[in-house]
């Protein structure tokens, strides 16, 4: 019988066969290269912040605020984390994409192209 732990990799699903053993979900892929310790600082800034801004807008719906302020906030979150994701694009792009495509796998620009449309 299969069951899922949580675990912060592949978001809480971590399989554990029936022997009993912790299997990785096969989801999990890990960075060949760091990211530098000056990028994750501000990606982490910037991800708690925006969190605080979700949570402001949790709260004003509680409150019941204008609609109009609500949506405002709403777009200055979603700025916020379209700035993040704009950021480790161009790492991705800067790291991984160039590692792949000199190692010769030319497929990554396959992946790369669909996040862009996803992003873009």
């Amino acid at each position: 019988m299969e069951t899922y732990e949580q675990d912060s990799c592949c978001m809480g699903k971590q399989n554990t066969a029936a022997s009993g053993k912790t299997q990785q979900c096969g989801a999990c892929r890990h960075k060949d290269t760091e990211r530098a310790a000056e990028l994750q600082s501000d990606i982490q800034k910037r991800l708690n912040r925006a969190i605080g801004q979700l949570n402001g807008v949790k709260a004003m719906i509680e409150d019941n605020r204008y609609c109009g302020d609500v949506l405002m906030q709403l777009s200055a979150s979603e700025a916020a984390i379209r700035r993040i994701s704009e950021i480790i694009l161009q790492d991705h792009l800067e790291t991984c994409v160039v590692e792949q495509i000199r190692s010769g796998n030319a497929e990554v620009v396959d992946e790369v192209m669909q996040l862009i449309k996803r992003f873009g």
